[in-house]
């Protein structure tokens, strides 16, 4: 991909959000969350991507993956009012609806399109299946980890705005209390993902979020996780312990390791 055609996908790509613009004040929230997320997942896919020694149209097919993986969302809310999949629809298969119904990928290489349906379409499962290999791989490895990345800012700002001014899709459902479900514990204690079957409360979901360091693919995405802080304050969030302590420190281990 040129970067003329990546202007183009970018120039379609603001269209379509303003597309969105005359819905209430309560969806403008949403679809606005949406949109600065892409902006920030491009941003970072683009450092991830260089820091692989990207370039040119390589740089190019990754920005635009960047710009396209989450635009199922903005169909997503209109239709349901949600961002939560179980509850509507596959964000990533909506997006790949979305992508075809425009035509964006028209001209390119036959190889070079697949390349960004299969990352949009697998950018959100629990583990990319086997099959995903060679090129296509190398590019759903960016993209899973510059979402992992921005997803984490996302969750810590939201909760620091009140509530009044909050995306109200972006809530997750869970109650809050201030306990820990043991299973989700145990995930973290043996560097594993934890899979939102398992949760069930709030802080549960805390647990989820850091234990997808577990699944961050370039070295230059533990570097950016550290430097960013978000991590951080989500631990600090979580209530004391010595189970949660003792998965917490697994979790910062893990992070030292990849990181040395």
């Amino acid at each position: 991909m040129d970067e003329t055609r990546l202007g183009e996908i970018e120039a379609w790509f603001g269209a379509y959000c303003r597309s969105f613009a005359g819905d209430d004040d309560e969806a403008r929230r949403n679809y606005d969350l949406k949109e600065q997320h892409t902006a920030k997942v491009r941003e970072n896919i683009r450092l991830l991507a260089e820091s692989v020694g990207m370039a040119g149209s390589e740089l190019a097919t990754a920005e635009a993956i960047g710009l396209l993986h989450d635009v199922g969302r903005f169909e997503q809310y209109r239709r349901y009012r949600t961002f939560l999949d179980r509850e509507s629809v596959n964000h990533a298969a909506l997006g790949v609806e979305v992508i075809r119904r425009h035509d964006l990928l028209a001209g390119l290489p036959d190889q070079e399109a697949e390349t960004v349906i299969q990352a949009v379409r697998f950018h959100n499962v629990f583990m990319v299946p086997p099959s995903i290999q060679g090129e296509e791989r190398r590019y759903l490895d960016l993209i899973r980890d510059a979402d992992k990345l921005d997803i984490w800012r996302v969750f810590m700002e939201y909760f620091d705005l009140p509530e009044g001014e909050r995306a109200s899709a972006a809530g997750l459902g869970f109650a809050d209390e201030p306990s820990c479900t043991p299973a989700v514990l145990a995930c973290l204690e043996r560097r594993e993902m934890v899979n939102l079957t398992l949760l069930e409360t709030l802080n549960d979901f805390k647990l989820l979020q850091l234990s997808w360091v577990f699944d961050l693919n370039c070295p230059e995405s533990f570097r950016l996780a550290r430097q960013q802080g978000h991590l951080a304050r989500l631990a600090a969030s979580l209530p004391a312990g010595a189970e949660v302590e003792r998965a917490l420190q697994t979790v910062w281990a893990f992070l030292a390791d990849r990181l040395s």
